[in-house]
């Protein structure tokens, strides 16, 4: 029988330096070929053997927004799922309607389905006249496993309310019911809302959408690079106090919980670090963005999104950040007989 591979150094694949983390990282350089194979992010080590491996691609901005690093591919369009949401989110401010704190968090959020979310959803569908029956969201159970078995246990079944999205496509019909714009096809591309939308991706990514697709809740998908999607992060954070992308900012650093959840690693990083904006998406797609102007964007090919904590921890680590959240975020055990005999590291 052949023994388990040692893994007291990372595979040659992917080592880092000897003489600097950071000299192992690919400086700004121009775009590989769409077709190249994308570096290992990380790897999955079960009982000593590094069973599998994961690929991505990842991008650093410096503070004054430009290129610092890069891991892969990062201006080839890629669907950032879930991390549009603070831009749609802006889109119903800028189309008059009027939420702030908590509220506003919960409209750029993928929740958790926890009791208060799922509360704070229906106040919000009662204080502008509509139902649940009007969300276009699929039926589904609460994003968190625990949230789910709770409330499996309670005899509930699936529903339009209890989908993660829920918050933000109550915010969306909100903002049509306010302009008088249609209630049924707000999740088109061509409604003047999502017209809305897709003007403020533009506006703080600097590119254009390459392509539209549709997300998992049904609304319209928008393409970006990592690298837009970094600076689009980074926009947000350092836009003008009161502008649209501000307060969606400031709401989601004050309410992470509402963004995710109380066991979510996008809540933990924004209340351990204050002042900074993180958002995970479907896919094994994140985006943060520092106080000082500073942000990532990274995306696993394969989707596996029990790499982000691993990747995002390390990221932050060659960025300078020293904080005990990042040993939490870097924490992705794996199980053998409910014991644990592994972890998912990152690899670079």
């Amino acid at each position: 029988m052949t023994s388990p591979t040692p893994i007291s150094e990372p595979t040659p694949e992917s080592a880092p330096s000897p003489d600097s983390p950071a000299a192992a990282l690919s400086p700004a350089s121009p775009a590989s070929p769409a077709s190249a194979v994308s570096p290992v992010l990380a790897e999955v080590v079960r009982s000593g053997f590094v069973e599998g491996r994961h690929r991505g691609s990842l991008v650093v901005l410096a503070a004054d927004g430009s290129v610092d690093w890069t891991l892969g591919e990062v201006t080839a369009p890629v669907f950032p799922r879930s991390t549009n949401k603070p831009m749609q989110a802006a889109a119903v401010l800028r189309a008059g309607l009027d939420l702030s704190g908590e509220r506003l968090a919960l409209a750029a959020a993928s929740h958790s389905g926890e009791p208060f979310h799922l509360d704070l959803v229906r106040t919000m569908l009662a204080e502008h006249g509509l139902t649940a029956d009007q969300l276009q969201t699929p039926a589904d159970l609460p994003l968190d496993p625990e949230e789910a078995e709770t409330y499996l246990a309670s005899g509930h079944v699936r529903d339009r309310l209890t989908m993660n999205c829920s918050g933000k496509h109550t915010a969306m019909l909100a903002a049509s019911a306010r302009n008088g714009w249609p209630l049924d096809t707000y999740l088109d591309e061509a409604h003047p809302l999502q017209q809305l939308v897709a003007d403020g991706v533009r506006s703080a990514s600097g590119e254009d959408v390459a392509h539209v697709g549709t997300d998992g809740c049904g609304a319209p998908l928008l393409s970006l690079s990592l690298t837009g999607l970094a600076r689009a992060f980074r926009h947000f954070v350092l836009a003008e106090p009161g502008s649209p992308e501000r307060r969606v900012a400031d709401a989601m650093r004050t309410h992470p919980e509402y963004v995710a959840g109380t066991r979510r690693p996008d809540t933990w990083l924004m209340r351990a670090l204050p002042g900074t904006l993180s958002k995970m998406g479907a896919e094994a797609v994140q985006a943060v963005a520092l106080p000082d102007g500073r942000a990532l964007a990274f995306k696993i090919d394969d989707g596996a999104t029990r790499t982000l904590g691993p990747v995002l921890a390390r990221t932050l680590r060659l960025m300078g950040l020293d904080d005990p959240i990042l040993t939490r975020l870097a924490d992705a055990p794996l199980l053998g007989g409910a014991v644990r005999v592994g972890e998912i590291r990152a690899a670079f």
